[in-house]
């Protein structure tokens, strides 16, 4: 080990975070009901119990500290019970199950992913852990939270074994223990001894994934530990660590006794290792100000006035599937039932799955201008827009039309932008970069003045905070409930800051702006298939379902629907305006057009999608933009090509859409 190394070691780094609100579960602060016999330790109520035929114990704290926060003993439950003492008055729960002869092997990690699940959907724990491993509970602690790191807040491990085959191998500057070795031959299952020299997924191997969770490690040491050795163990694997970005700190114990040759000695600062747990839990961190992520601009102050003065009024949500499905969408309505009682609401869902700027753009005067006056708005398309990869002319040429037939429509409507989470998004705010759909987004909202709440970036620099996890607690870009409660709690908040605000320029009061550009679709509308667009080889179908197994989408599926199916054959539409596309059912049939807007050059585009092989994606083309507003005529043929994975060469017409 070379001497720069140890310039690493003992950098002290972790977070350190003032008292806060623990958000990761909602959990009264109450002594849950243990089964099992009751008895004392140390003062503190302590349970011993079966789960699955293996030994338990729970320690309670006399009273709970929200969210129910805990610390798992690995191995050894009883030895420096300081730590663990000082943890109790502060709240933490202590827990142990006898899983000694697996030695953390991946039949032991199953046992305790078991205990984890019961003890946290049973008694309400927090998600995240804190684990202590001492001496062998090291291979315990390293290998649970290398496979669940969202599950861990941090890991305490005293002289911990960081590889078998230092102890109780030996096969290094350790004396070993030929009986636990055994031991850990059988518990992994080896053929023999070559094949556990040749083990490869140690504590000190694969930290890469604990490393980029931020998980913080503190390890307590002896110098001259001869059964563990330092140089073997917590050295290797914390050089490892923070090279890989990991947070560590190694605390070396010099003073007082140190016996069996160096492998026990007396914890001189406890409390340093409590308040690292205690730091490093949900419960005692700070939680970001989520009006860090709203720009409230011009306010929502009209939208207020309305609801207090109109006995009816009516909120819509445009967006895809986060907003089709339930969850925050529903929390919103009724937080907002509930600011105005004396007001009937009726809400709009015009969340369709998949769906981004462009469709919104087009289908806004059909699935929401065509429903009534509109009041306030919600509109999120930056998640799609990124996975459907519109250019950035028609992301703004559509936001910006949404915004001014709206407000066309009803100069009073609130309007509210949304940026949800997604990993491509996350990605980029981490390497400093905003993502280009908020970018063209916020082009739109800051001339409008429209409030905006950054929900990605939120999520992402509360992941950072470590105050919940993607994989443990939001889980996907359509969020868990988890997840679903921190959209409603930003929304609701960036709600009641706006009406709280005197806006004397917000922008509904003053005439709609000339346009950012001059071709947004301000006069977006779709143009459903009639059978007098047919020509020879494109029919009419008035209710269209799929002679395959694909899946479909609703409003794409027992519709009238034009499809073409024969190479060559023209299909012509006449339109007026500035753009013109069509709206189709992308399945794993679908084909190659070629397109021709005024008998120009023809163009050609490829239908079928990375989603098509299973469903008849609803699917928006732009085929001519930028247009001298007039009349126009677009036609249309099927190209004898085809993408390699499709099946056909079919194209399916659900609208036209024009600007």
């Amino acid at each position: 080990m070379k001497k720069q190394v140890f310039s690493l070691l003992f950098t002290v780094c972790f977070f350190l975070a003032a008292p806060g609100v623990n958000y990761s579960q909602s959990v009264p602060d109450t002594i849950p009901h243990f089964p099992g016999k009751k008895s004392e330790w140390k003062g503190f109520a302590r349970y011993d119990f079966d789960f699955n035929g293996r030994a338990c114990r729970v320690v309670c704290p006399v009273k709970a500290a929200t969210g129910n926060p805990w610390i798992w003993n690995a191995r050894f439950p009883d030895w420096h019970t300081e730590i663990d003492s000082i943890l109790l008055t502060r709240g933490f729960f202590v827990t142990y199950i006898n899983t000694d002869e697996f030695n953390g092997s991946p039949e032991g990690v199953k046992v305790w992913d078991e205990y984890f699940r019961y003890l946290t959907t049973t008694f309400g724990f927090e998600n995240q852990v804190a684990l202590e491993g001492v001496s062998r509970g090291g291979l315990y602690v390293y290998n649970f939270a290398k496979k669940y790191p969202w599950r861990v807040s941090c890991i305490y491990a005293e002289a911990p074994v960081c590889d078998f085959k230092s102890w109780p191998g030996g096969f290094g500057k350790g004396k070993g223990s030929p009986a636990d070795w055994q031991l850990i031959l059988k518990a992994y299952n080896f053929r023999n001894e070559a094949e556990a020299k040749n083990f490869s997924d140690n504590p000190v191997d694969n930290l890469d994934k604990l490393a980029a969770a931020k998980v913080p490690i503190l390890h307590m040491i002896g110098l001259n530990d001869e059964i563990v050795p330092p140089e073997e163990n917590t050295f290797l694997l914390v050089d490892r660590y923070i090279k890989l970005g990991g947070i560590a700190t190694v605390v070396p114990c010099t003073r007082g006794k140190q016996e069996l040759e160096g492998h026990h000695f007396d914890i001189e600062t406890p409390s340093y290792a409590a308040d690292f747990v205690i730091r490093n839990t949900r419960a005692f961190r700070t939680k970001l100000p989520v009006s860090a992520f709203h720009n409230y601009r011009g306010g929502l102050s009209e939208s207020a006035d309305v609801f207090m003065r109109e006995k009816k009024c009516r909120v819509a949500f445009l967006g895809g599937s986060i907003t089709f499905g339930h969850g925050w969408r529903d929390s919103v309505s009724s937080f907002i039932a509930k600011k105005f009682p004396g007001t009937s609401f009726e809400f709009v869902n015009a969340g369709i799955p998949s769906f981004g700027s462009l469709p919104d753009g087009f289908r806004f005067y059909q699935d929401v201008l065509s429903k009534g006056r509109i009041d306030l708005l919600f509109v999120e398309a930056a998640v799609n827009d990124r996975t459907n990869g519109y250019p950035v002319t028609e992301q703004v040429r559509a936001m910006e039309g949404i915004v001014r037939q709206a407000r066309t429509a009803n100069p009073l409507t609130g309007i509210v932008f949304m940026y949800f989470a997604d990993p491509d998004k996350m990605s980029d705010f981490n390497h400093g970069i905003i993502p280009a759909e908020i970018v063209n987004h916020e082009k739109v909202a800051a001339y409008y003045k429209i409030p905006a709440v950054n929900l990605a970036k939120e999520v992402t620099e509360r992941i950072n905070n470590r105050e919940f996890t993607w994989e443990g607690d939001f889980l996907d870009l359509h969020p868990s409930p988890f997840g679903q409660r921190v959209y409603y709690e930003s929304i609701s908040d960036l709600l009641k800051r706006c009406w709280e605000k005197d806006d004397s320029d917000a922008p509904s009061l003053q005439p709609l702006a000339p346009a950012i550009d001059q071709f947004s679709y301000n006069r977006g509308r779709l143009v459903e298939v009639q059978k007098k667009n047919t020509s020879d080889g494109w029919s009419y179908t008035p209710v269209w379902t799929p002679d395959d197994k694909a899946s479909t989408r609703d409003g794409y599926v027992n519709v009238p629907m034009l499809t073409g199916k024969e190479p060559g054959k023209i299909l012509k539409f006449s339109f007026k305006g500035s753009a013109v596309g069509i709206a189709v059912a992308a399945g794993p049939d679908a084909g190659i057009i070629d397109y021709s807007i005024d008998g120009k050059e023809w163009k050609s585009v490829d239908l079928f999608t990375q989603w098509s092989g299973w469903l008849h994606l609803p699917w928006y083309l732009t085929l001519g933009d930028g247009l001298k507003n007039g009349s126009h005529v677009l036609r249309i043929r099927l190209s004898n090509s085809k993408n390699a994975e499709s099946v056909g060469t079919v194209c399916r017409i659900r609208y036209f859409f024009v600007n």
